[in-house]
């Protein structure tokens, strides 16, 4: 929107008119982060336009507002007045507009999407009606608001038509994914069979007890729906879990992986998982890792519990810092054994990968299965799909060479 009002992008480090900061609110680090980038932008040029939006200034607006320097505060479901502002540069004083998120039921259909080299990310849905007992992410995004499936489709058509080779589907709870009645399986078909030219498809994440019988079935047969599913877990005890509220046990997740296993041999499952919960015991803690090599997944996101304003863990009993940190080593080490684990089942074989930029003397690709892959920078395979054999793994990388047609 701003470029189409005459504006520029320059790199963040660049002196600039003006600097949109758009904030993370999940853990008290993304705060510290926000504030930070706020600061650095009005200390790199002290007369621009600073603009802050996003989870940060929905939850702590006052907060925000309070930093000397910052010219607007704006909440998280109109983000679009922005441009607006800037525009007219009128702000005597700091401009605050943050309304209550949780009234909100309109989804703001802002041209959603972002690039690498050769994957987009395209948001579908915003929003959560979950409410676990750790989680901040209702409050500062609202409820479960969902993108037509019509602009879907036709902005996943307009990506491919640039030269894109893989769509990401994400949201704050992509698995609720509902415009009226096309549900997130019903717009993955749709997808599948009215995009042209489109090589992958991928979910960010989608919760384990939201994978119906028409998806898996997909993932059996359509080709273009990548081999990999990012399933949260958060905790491999059940007693944690319920205090987490969250909506499966450990029994309910295994059995589901092991359908999801039968219809796709070799997909990869990666997960998150919340260590040192409130309250949460050695003996949970070793539960929820007897657990986790149980299921086998390919790779663990491990994230120390952080206590959220408003959330209902918020009162229970904190584990301490240290224990957080030990068990975050020791969950990390366990993802690196399982992520090894994992690709070096795919050593010897040949796999497609579609190449997406250089990493030092080497181009790097992803498999449909998730699989980062490094082979040696002949030519300029960019954006090109080929076939990789692969020869040998080193965290976190698999090395392959690629295979002449």
């Amino acid at each position: 929107m701003f470029v189409e009002k005459g504006f520029s992008r320059v790199p963040f480090d660049s002196v600039a008119d003006c600097y949109i900061i758009n904030t993370c609110s999940v853990t008290n680090t993304a705060d510290a982060k926000s504030r930070k980038m706020i600061r650095k932008a009005i200390k790199m040029n002290p007369d621009a336009f600073v603009g802050v939006m996003g989870c940060y200034s929905q939850a702590k607006p006052d907060e925000v507002s309070k930093i000397i320097g910052v010219n607007a505060v704006i909440g998280n479901n109109h983000k679009k007045e922005m441009v607006e502002l800037v525009l007219n540069n009128k702000v005597d004083e700091c401009y605050v507009d943050v309304k209550d998120i949780l009234r909100d039921t309109t989804y703001e259909d802002l041209m959603s999407f972002e690039f690498e080299h050769t994957r987009a990310f395209l948001k579908i849905e915003d929003g959560c009606d979950n409410f676990c007992s750790y989680c901040i992410i209702p409050y500062t995004r609202g409820r479960v608001r969902s993108k037509p499936y019509k602009d879907v489709l036709k902005e996943i058509q307009g990506i491919v038509y640039k030269g894109y080779k893989e769509v990401v589907l994400s949201g704050i709870h992509t698995g609720k994914y509902r415009d009226n009645d096309v549900n997130l399986s019903a717009l993955v078909k749709m997808i599948v069979n009215e995009v042209k030219g489109l090589r992958r498809l991928r979910l960010s994440s989608i919760e384990i007890n939201e994978i119906d019988d028409e998806f898996l079935e997909m993932l059996q047969n359509e080709k273009v729906i990548a081999k990999h599913l990012h399933l949260p877990l958060q905790a491999g005890s059940d007693e944690i879990l319920k205090l987490m509220n969250r909506k499966y046990d450990t029994n309910y997740f295994y059995e589901k992986v092991q359908k999801i296993r039968n219809a796709c041999k070799d997909i990869s499952i990666t997960t998150d998982v919340i260590v040192g919960f409130p309250t949460e015991t050695d003996e949970q803690f070793n539960e929820s890792l007897e657990f986790i090599k149980k299921v086998r997944f390919s790779g663990i996101h491990v994230f120390p519990y952080s206590k959220r304003e408003k959330t209902k863990a918020a009162l229970m009993t904190q584990v301490k810092d240290q224990v957080k940190d030990n068990r975050v080593k020791e969950l990390m080490n366990l993802s690196k054994e399982l992520e090894a684990e994992y690709a070096q089942k795919f050593v010897g074989k040949t796999l497609d990968i579609i190449v997406e930029n250089t990493h030092e003397e080497y181009l790097v690709g992803h498999t449909t299965n998730y699989l980062k892959v490094l082979i040696p920078k002949m030519t300029d395979f960019i954006g090109k799909d080929i076939q990789v054999k692969i020869e040998k793994y080193e965290y976190p990388y698999c090395y392959g060479k690629v295979v002449e047609e």
